[in-house]
Formats: structure tokens, sequence, C-alpha cells
């Protein structure tokens, strides 16, 4: 199954790789020292520490794994195209039947935050905009039934 790209701004993209070199150096050797002690408590049948420990591990290797594989595959959002909407564009739309605007970021789903305007290009609202220009209508599906928007300005 070929998989979707995963997009990135540029700033995203750093802060993981430094996550990810605390995980591996930091954080690795902690969890480590944490095992040694809770295998110092004796039996590790019964041993909550030791449990807890491996258990912080796997997540740990997971997380690693999660982000080496994002950071080597993950297409930085540069440049994008200001006619047609796509991966960072900044878009303003406007709902046809309340007259409501609204002003969005299109990017990654790694970086989506609602509370700072930054939407999915994965989301229904971002799918419906890829490849939208300025003055177009879009409708997207919502609980409540179908609402219709239109590009105001993409920037």
């Amino acid at each position: 199954m070929l998989e979707e790209k995963e997009y990135l701004t540029k700033e995203k993209h750093e802060e993981f790789k430094i996550e990810l070199e605390f995980l591996k150096h930091d954080k690795r050797r902690e969890i480590a020292q944490n095992l040694e002690y809770a295998k110092s408590l004796g039996d590790l049948s019964e041993n909550a520490e030791y449990h807890t420990a491996r258990e912080a591990q796997a997540k740990l290797e997971d997380r690693i794994l999660k982000l080496t594989d994002l950071i080597k595959t993950a297409e930085i959002i540069d440049n994008h195209d200001k006619k047609t909407v796509s991966a960072g564009s900044v878009v303003t739309i406007k709902r046809k039947d309340t007259g409501d605007t609204y002003e969005y970021t299109l990017v990654g789903s790694e970086e989506t935050d609602m509370s700072t305007g930054k939407i999915s290009n994965k989301s229904p609202l971002g799918q419906a905009m890829i490849e939208k220009k300025k003055g177009e209508d879009f409708t997207v599906m919502t609980p409540g039934g179908e609402v219709v928007y239109t590009i105001q300005s993409i920037k």
C-alpha cells in the first residue's frame, strides 16, 4: 500500500530532529538507569518498577522509530503555489450561508493545531480545499450536513 506524503514545515522538521536526538541519547540513558535500578530490586516477575521501565522503554523506541521515519520521508513545505491551495497555503475561506470567514494554514497531520489555525491537509476541510483557486466554491460534509465555502484568498 502506498502511503500518503507527510508534510512538515522547516521549523517542525528541526523540532522533530532535536526531539529525536534527546530521545536517542538522554531519554534512553535515563530509561536504562531505571531498568538497572528495577533489576536490582530482585524478582522480575513481580517487580512493578521493572515492568513500568520496560513499558517506558517500548514506548520510547516506538517514538524513536516514528520520528526517524518521519524525518527521513517527510516533504518539507517550502515554496507553494499561491494560485491554488496546497500544503503550506494560508487560506481565507467564507462560509456561504452565514458569511463567516476563517483563516487556516494547511499543514501535515503532525503539525495540526486548531488553536493556531493549522489544519491537516488530510482533514475533510483540508482535503476539500486542495487545488482550489481564489473565488472557487467547495463543499464539506459535516455532522450537521453539507456546508459550502468560497476561497477568499491564498497566501
